[in-house]
């Protein structure tokens, strides 16, 4: 007795579903990663309870822990300070220049910007803080 053989049809793996899956991955990790638009440094800002929130600033200097500068995403020696801040000059003068110290920088670096400001006529300048608490003074009693 002869049987008939039915015709099988190829076997085909359907990449389909794996595409979709991958595609959801991605979509899901693009949306929960965060990006940062600034080089991120390592600051320690001082408090400050009477501070008011202002906006962004096109002009912001760092001054380290180091007594290094940045600008932008110049990394400057204090040598180097008032060249690059003549070259922001005229954009610090219509919007002002933030100083972002490090709460332990030098008094000394914090001043040497403020006077390379100073003398590029940049009078709008204001120091970064983050809100703390408010400490009472104590007065010194005689």
């Amino acid at each position: 007795m002869k049987f008939t053989r039915r015709r099988r049809d190829p076997v085909e793996v359907n990449l389909t579903p794996l595409i979709d899956v991958v595609f959801l991955l991605l979509i899901f990790f693009m949306v929960s990663t965060t990006f940062e638009t600034r080089q991120a440094l390592e600051l320690t800002l001082p408090e400050s309870s009477s501070g008011a929130d202002l906006p962004v600033s096109p002009v912001t200097l760092v001054v380290t822990e180091q007594g290094r500068y940045r600008l932008g995403q110049r990394q400057l020696a204090a040598a180097e300070l008032g060249e690059a801040l003549s070259a922001e000059a005229e954009q610090a003068r219509l919007h002002g220049l933030v100083i972002e110290a490090d709460a332990r920088a030098m008094h000394a670096d914090v001043v040497r910007a403020l006077d390379q400001a100073g003398r590029l006529g940049i009078h709008q300048v204001r120091i970064a803080t983050r809100e703390g608490q408010a400490t009472p003074m104590q007065a010194e009693t005689p």
